[in-house]
């Protein structure tokens, strides 16, 4: 097994469904990775609108995913050409590429979990090898598939002799339990971003709440917040992870049908935020009583509003955004399939046994070569 340093290109378009984040990544196996360039692209609205209507049943379905993967592609090539362009890297030092693809459908309770991408079609176009589905393997083993980034999170954000965590707030919200023992634990906690972004578009007609200053001004409904709070899947013991397939707008409205006379609008932006940082500080506090920092990645480590709350919810506990642990917040996650992509190539295991709940770890991935 190699230990020489490579390069490594991550490319991440989650839940939030904002766009790309692409990293290139210089890592070797037991060395922290070192951040050499980031690229981001934002979807086209329409890219946007029709993966948000994959996620539920409708005409046409495989026709229209296979389009969508292809557009996807080539973002996801605009990303790795921006990345080689700015470093002054050519394609050919690049090991590979870790795509993670767009997540449509997550249920690992029927065995399953798609995400859209055509790896192929970006080995041809960019003349590097690409690693992609992730999730699969680790679901077949029995897992959740889900969240993969806990193993990265403790290569880069463990403290020697502390119990930290690490909150990737995307559309949905995971935790990454980095234990003082040297054990790791994490999982999904419910919404992160997801829903405050359809809010907040169908109400104010913008992409999402800049830094949450909506919300700030909201009042919080207590009623409204129980009500969310009800859903088993926030009492559901670990391993688990979710996604659109369980909280949606449809979701949102059934909750909001007995409220609607009462709760303004602003007040349920609040509410929805409150139940972002409520969910996660009580998970946080059950399965991490000796918690003493959070670091805080992903879009939502923007949003000011958030970490006002997060920060009410959890005192005496240090939250910050990932930047002041050395990565910016927004380029985490392509980091971390860019490790995984190393990972697989090296054939080591990409997984967490005891995060995902797999049978046990396994080597991620399916490898398109150059």
């Amino acid at each position: 097994m190699s230990t020489e340093p490579g390069l490594f290109i991550g490319l991440m378009s989650g839940t939030s469904l904002d766009g790309v984040d692409g990293v290139l990544l210089e890592s070797a196996p037991g060395t922290p990775p070192r951040l050499l360039a980031h690229a981001a692209r934002a979807f086209p609205a329409g890219l946007r609108a029709e993966f948000l209507a994959l996620n539920t049943a409708g005409f046409d379905e495989l026709h229209r995913s296979a389009l969508a993967a292809q557009q996807l592609a080539d973002l996801y090539a605009d990303v790795v050409a921006t990345l080689l362009r700015d470093s002054g890297v050519s394609a050919a030092s690049v090991r590979a590429i870790g795509a993670h693809g767009q997540t449509v459908r997550h249920r690992p309770d029927l065995g399953y979990t798609v995400q859209i991408n055509a790896p192929a079609l970006l080995a041809e176009r960019c003349g590097i090898a690409v690693v992609a589905d992730f999730r699969s393997r680790d679901v077949a083993a029995g897992g959740q598939g889900a969240p993969l980034v806990p193993a990265f999170h403790r290569a880069v954000f463990a403290v020697a002799g502390a119990d930290v965590a690490v909150l990737n707030l995307g559309g949905f919200a995971n935790l990454s339990l980095l234990f003082a023992d040297g054990s790791t634990l994490g999982f999904d906690t419910g919404p992160g971003n997801a829903l405050l972004d359809h809010w907040t578009q169908r109400h104010l007609g913008q992409p999402y709440d800049a830094q949450g200053a909506w919300a700030a001004g909201g009042a919080v409904r207590a009623d409204l917040l129980a009500q969310f709070l009800a859903d088993p899947y926030f009492s559901r013991a670990a391993p688990k992870s979710t996604g659109r397939d369980d909280f949606h707008p449809a979701w949102l409205e059934r909750h909001l049908s007995a409220h609607a006379a009462q709760a303004s609008p602003q007040d349920v932006q609040a509410t929805l935020a409150a139940l972002t940082a409520h969910s996660v500080a009580e998970a946080l506090r059950r399965a991490m009583p000796g918690v003493c920092e959070l670091v805080i990645c992903g879009g939502g480590a923007r949003n000011t509003d958030l970490l006002r709350r997060l920060q009410q919810a959890l005192p005496g506990v240090t939250c910050r955004p990932s930047d002041h642990s050395g990565i910016p917040a927004e380029q985490v996650e392509a980091a971390a399939f860019a490790w995984l992509a190393q990972q697989t190539l090296l054939g080591l295991p990409g997984n967490l046994p005891a995060v995902t709940g797999a049978a046990g770890p396994r080597v991620l991935g399916a490898v398109y070569p150059a």
